[in-house]
């Protein structure tokens, strides 16, 4: 596979949208993280709704990646004033 068709295989299955808030490090990081939980949980919808995942291994699975996210948003110090 190609540099160009790596890239647009990537973009296609990881898409990013560009951030619009204040920059600083830690929100700029957020935002990427919470961005790779929404496409997750995207992936985690259409297998349970394909029947791929029972119910509750979907379930399990989002909220996993919902205690990575929280832990995220602690350890960035997101919503804290500082």
């Amino acid at each position: 596979m190609t540099q160009s068709n790596s890239q647009d295989k990537n973009n296609f299955l990881y898409p990013r949208s560009r951030y619009y808030g204040k920059f600083q490090p830690e929100t700029l990081a957020f935002n990427a993280n919470l961005q790779e939980f929404a496409q997750r949980i995207t992936y985690i919808s259409c297998l349970e709704t394909g029947g791929k995942l029972s119910p509750e291994e979907a379930y399990e699975q989002i909220r996993a990646l919902w205690k990575e996210l929280k832990h995220s948003k602690k350890e960035l110090s997101i919503g804290v004033n500082k």
